[in-house]
């Protein structure tokens, strides 16, 4: 829920899963699944930006903005033993189909940076720099230290 709303003490847990399946139900939320079997190893979070209007390093995203893209994608998750196994390659991958079904447009995302670092896989929730480079993404500009802004156009499908 953190690139929906803006997150804050008075928000529970509960709140947010709540709030979140009533998106899911509403069809107001995509993501891109990837399933081993009937298991589901992660996602990959998408949408527009007015549907996701809470990004990380706002301040340096917005100094640099030319313009909002048609697309962010903003959150993967892979759960424990699918790490280092190319799931969230495959969540990107499902995301630009299904983008590009949706009718393309110019995507932005805002992936961690590792730069041969020891990063936990839970602080790359916004994406290993690595499966953005693999599905064409250029990088744009640093918002962070390490968090860049990377874009790519789709074509629709």
């Amino acid at each position: 829920m953190g690139f929906h709303v803006k997150l804050g003490k008075d928000r529970t847990a509960a709140q947010n899963r709540a709030e979140k399946e009533q998106r899911v139900r509403e069809g107001s939320t995509h993501a891109a699944l990837v399933f081993d079997g009937d298991q589901c190893l992660g996602w990959c979070q998408f949408g527009s930006a007015e549907e996701l209007p809470e990004i990380k390093s706002r301040r340096l995203y917005e100094k640099g903005l030319t313009a909002l893209p048609d697309w962010r994608v903003t959150c993967f998750f892979t759960g424990k033993g699918g790490r280092r196994r190319g799931v969230a390659n495959a969540a990107l991958g499902g995301a630009l189909a299904e983008i590009a079904r949706l009718g393309g447009g110019t995507v932005e995302g805002y992936p961690e940076e590792t730069d041969d670092r020891k990063v936990s896989g839970s602080f790359l929730h916004t994406g290993p720099m690595a499966a953005f480079e693999n599905h064409g993404f250029t990088l744009t500009r640093p918002i962070s230290p390490h968090r860049w802004v990377v874009t790519r156009t789709v074509a629709p499908a």
